[in-house]
């Protein structure tokens, strides 16, 4: 079986768990961050066979970002994952290398990633949480969380530190513009930095629109 069939299974089971409710962890946001890893795996050579369906699988479980759980999401997605993967005959000996990038991709699990191929899906997850999708999913969980827009105060962080338990804004001093500095490949450095250019653009409009 090639890997094309096998994506086949891997995007039917995601499409099991992935919750429209979510529209941040919906089936789309798989295949945005499939894509993106299909692109870096190709720039920095990495393996597909363990890319595409760590890639697919990343987060096999779906753990709110308010669950006192949330730190040990990527380690219980890396663990069941494997067991489908195994379920359906998927080649054992990628299995370790899958499950170090499944663990290795999340914020909260703070693990060192140690392969090139971990490192390619941790940007590719970490990707779709920048530029203009980035500001979408944002707002999206924002509004399940019932958060505020921006401070009525301070909208953009000036004299305060940034709060992103109370707004939404907040959310992209306190994490997203760091987050293109995390990138641990050069592809997707350069890809993370461009994003973010285009998300202070944005809150220079918004700036103009609310002031």
């Amino acid at each position: 079986m090639n890997l094309t069939e096998w994506e086949l299974k891997f995007e039917k089971r995601i499409s099991e768990i992935a919750s429209a409710d979510d529209p941040a962890h919906d089936l789309l946001h798989f295949r945005r961050v499939v894509t993106l890893a299909k692109s870096l795996c190709e720039l920095e050579q990495g393996n597909p066979e363990v890319v595409v369906p760590a890639a697919w699988l990343h987060d096999f479980v779906i753990v709110p970002k308010d669950s006192p759980l949330r730190s040990q999401a990527s380690q219980l997605s890396a663990t069941q994952a494997i067991e489908f993967l195994r379920s359906i005959g998927y080649p054992a000996k990628f299995y370790e290398e899958i499950g170090h990038a499944i663990a290795g991709h999340s914020f909260s699990a703070n693990l060192e990633v140690k392969t090139i191929e971990a490192k390619i899906v941790q940007d590719a997850d970490r990707l779709d949480g920048l530029g203009a999708i980035g500001i979408a999913r944002c707002f999206a969980t924002a509004g399940l969380l019932k958060r505020a827009f921006y401070s009525p105060e301070d909208p953009f962080c000036d004299v305060r530190s940034p709060d992103d338990s109370q707004f939404t804004v907040d959310h992209f001093f306190k994490k997203l513009f760091k987050t293109a500095e995390t990138m641990k490949t050069a592809s997707g450095l350069a890809e993370g930095r461009r994003r973010v250019e285009l998300m202070k653009s944005y809150l220079s409009s918004l700036k103009a629109e609310i002031l």
